[in-house]
């Protein structure tokens, strides 16, 4: 008796016809002919545009959504999300120019992140984006070179609150931490605030990524409008955006079920409602990036060489931890997990065996799969990661070892 095709249960946002994986309508074999050359990352735009209406239909109509450019900065991927996105949250000027180059006004746009050097900061009073300053000396060298171009420059302050994210794969507030300003000294940078002149636009509080309970979105959600509200009466001026973070998870193992973003949704909009109420003018926003890009992503490679070490089977491909670094497992795992994998041109394949996967790099870091019951690969197959639409190709140490590039495409 066979045993179930465990490709089948994987991931279900692609199609299969016949033995293959479609990406973007496009058999996986022949998109591999049409790129020309493997690894390379596959990005499905229909599955982008399809999540981000999922997501627009179980959230509060007033409430705007950003996507993160650290998630996926591909130009085509961000021109695809411009026309549909109310707003970019960016985390260098080398993001900036990509957003810049599209539609998007530099109104709907802003940049976060700790070590914003001078120049970047006068690039992006230039360009016009809201600046969410980190600390009180970042806001005083934000004023200054503001003056020094005679801009008066956007300004929000980015809170380091006194609550987390629970059960977050990230914790970016809580406790001590690098980004943002400690809930306890606002008041005291508020009112500097007051004394530069800045156009304060409001505020940046974002407490953790990759979450999976509902719940524990839903709390930080509240406390940081909650903490917005009690602030505002500080402020040198009436709120004109509140950008609340994101954190909104996606499964990438066995086990991990979707975020309830309905249960969410509806649970955001009384805490909504009391902040318009107060601040009438204010737009709430959350920002996003893996949770609208991470599932709409394959990373390809080939098989090269298939041999057996004392009883095991390795299979050696292409690619690896150069293009893609989180699936090796060296990306903030702490115990290594396979991420879900397929043999993208045997979908349909009964026959099953155990296989390493593992790439061209001479350290025993380089694995793609451990111990995975696959469909039998020969050399040539070509192997899938699902769950690579974020934190893939630009988070990975593309030159180590001098290795080819990978290319990336939209379809």
């Amino acid at each position: 008796m066979t045993s179930p095709n465990p490709q089948h249960a994987a991931r279900d946002q692609f199609p299969i016809e016949g033995n293959e994986l479609i990406i973007g309508g496009i058999a996986l074999t022949r998109l591999a002919q049409r790129v020309g050359s493997t690894p390379f990352y596959a990005y499905d735009r229909q599955v982008i545009t399809q999540r981000l209406a999922e997501l627009r239909r179980h959230m509060p109509p007033e409430l705007k959504i950003h996507y993160a450019l650290k998630a996926n900065p591909m130009p085509a991927v961000v021109q695809h999300l411009a026309g549909m996105v109310d707003g970019f949250d960016l985390a260098s000027a080398g993001e900036m120019k990509t957003a810049l180059d599209t539609p998007l006004p530099a109104e709907h746009i802003s940049m976060a992140g700790p070590g914003k050097r001078p120049a970047e900061l006068a690039q992006a009073i230039a360009a016009g984006i809201t600046l969410n300053a980190e600390s009180a000396h970042e806001l005083a060298t934000i004023a200054q070179q503001a003056e020094h171009l005679g801009i008066r420059p956007r300004v929000a302050l980015r809170i380091n609150p006194a609550f987390e994210l629970k059960a977050s794969g990230m914790k970016m507030g809580g406790g001590a931490k690098p980004f943002g300003i400690d809930e306890e000294q606002i008041p005291e940078v508020l009112n500097r605030c007051r004394e530069l002149d800045v156009d304060f636009q409001g505020f940046h509080i974002y407490s953790g990524s990759q979450n999976l309970k509902a719940e524990a979105v839903i709390e930080a959600q509240e406390k940081s409008i909650a903490l917005a509200l009690r602030l505002s009466e500080q402020c040198p001026g009436p709120i004109k955006k509140l950008n609340i973070g994101g954190g909104y998870g996606i499964p990438y193992f066995p086990g991990e079920t979707r975020l309830n973003t309905e249960a969410v949704g509806e649970a955001l909009q009384a805490p909504l409602n009391q902040f318009k109420a107060a601040q009438p003018h204010a737009e709430v926003v959350i920002e996003l990036g893996r949770y609208l890009v991470g599932e709409a992503g394959i990373y390809v490679c080939q098989v090269i060489d298939k041999k057996v070490s004392r009883g095991q089977v390795f299979l050696v491909v292409d690619g690896g931890l150069h293009h893609h670094l989180a699936a090796s497992g060296n990306f903030g795992q702490v115990i290594r997990k396979n991420y879900p994998v397929a043999i993208g041109n045997n979908m349909a394949g009964q026959a099953l065996e155990t296989v390493n996967i593992v790439g061209p790099l001479c350290t025993p870091l380089d694995i793609l799969a451990d111990k995975m019951r696959l469909p039998v690969a020969e050399i040539g197959d070509l192997v899938v990661v699902y769950q690579s639409g974020a934190y893939g190709y630009t988070a990975s140490p593309r030159d180590f070892l001098s290795q080819p590039k990978a290319e990336e495409i939209l379809v």
